[in-house]
């Protein structure tokens, strides 16, 4: 980091997003000079109410600009002076789309869009939010350990979801290639991400997953299993990213150790907070033939990461949800 006479200045998109708010905390915490794009600067209240529920005073460091993904407006503004921009803002629905092309345009153009403003400003570096949706549904998963070398096929029957992180990254890959002109690539993958909701800002998979399980409206187990990583973790290793020189043009997953389903986190809740268990159903386990594995050596190795639990995220969710 520069000294404080010239402030390293970060760009996040998405502010408003669970990933979004804890990835400004952590910057303003370690002293950085952040912007972060809304959608609706009406929004502004929301951000600034997480971040005094988790200490932050001072907010002379943290400007706000109004931006949308899915138009050029302002985003040569909300990229001005950035040294390094976190791409974290991205669509995740609660249901596919009748027409995937609802989500995977969005991904894509929004993706390009902030390449190319941050290309044009002579940002340093982008570190954009990808998923382990771009990694594993490519192959068999039965015996294989995905690793970032892995990539879904964007030509398989999937999710509208899963496509559109699949096609956003590698359309973000192919820029930097053809037309980066420099600009420095690192794209994150995380997996579920779970961790404590600050200012009520939750997620998806926060609402979907453990609200469901902990409200029992979830009453069976799905035939998959989710790989789990705490938010502030996700927040973390996009700033290690950021600053690592060995991390330009590289994907990093993001996941805690092992995997997880539905199943296995009902089981977790009853057990280590029995408190919150009264509505839980008896779920059915799965069979070891649907349990998907993937590797975070990579990240560790070359960032340092080091992630806490899955069942330590799991449990900071439930925490947090139990006391909004």
């Amino acid at each position: 980091m520069k000294n404080a006479q010239t402030k390293t200045t970060v760009l996040v998109t998405g502010g408003t997003g669970f990933l979004g708010i804890h990835t400004v905390l952590q910057l303003l915490q370690q002293g950085y000079e952040v912007k972060t794009t809304l959608r609706s600067l009406s929004k502004k209240d929301s951000i600034i109410k997480a971040l005094e529920e988790s200490g932050i005073t001072d907010f002379s460091n943290l400007s706000f600009i109004e931006a949308d993904l899915t138009s050029d407006d302002n985003w040569d503004e909300a990229v001005k002076d950035c040294d390094y921009v976190l791409h974290v803002a991205s669509p995740f629905p609660a249901q596919d789309p009748k027409d995937e092309n609802e989500l995977i345009i969005p991904a894509r153009d929004g993706a390009l869009r902030v390449l190319k403003a941050s290309r044009d400003a002579g940002v340093k570096r982008v570190v954009l939010t990808s998923s382990f949706a771009a990694v594993g549904y490519s192959k068999d998963s039965k015996d294989h350990i995905f690793t970032e070398k892995d990539w879904t096929d964007v030509n398989a029957e999937l999710p509208a979801y899963i496509k559109s992180k699949t096609v956003a990254e590698k359309s973000a890959w192919e820029f930097i290639e053809r037309e980066g002109k420099g600009l420095e690539l690192s794209v994150i993958n995380p997996v579920g991400i779970f961790g404590p909701a600050i200012g009520g800002i939750t997620s998806a998979s926060l609402d979907i997953a453990v609200s469901g399980i902990l409200n029992g409206s979830i009453e069976t187990t799905p035939p998959f299993t989710m790989g789990v990583v705490d938010v502030r973790d996700v927040a973390d290793i996009h700033i290690k990213a950021t600053l690592n020189p060995k991390a330009a043009g590289e994907r990093f997953i993001a996941t805690a150790e092992g995997v997880m389903s539905f199943y296995d986190v009902a089981e977790m809740f009853k057990k280590e907070r029995p408190e919150y268990a009264s509505h839980i159903k008896n779920l059915e386990p799965i069979g070891k033939e649907f349990y998907k594995e993937m590797s975070n050596e990579k990240a560790i190795n070359i960032l340092n990461w080091n992630p806490r639990s899955r069942e330590e995220a799991l449990l900071a969710s439930a925490d947090s949800l139990m006391n909004i």
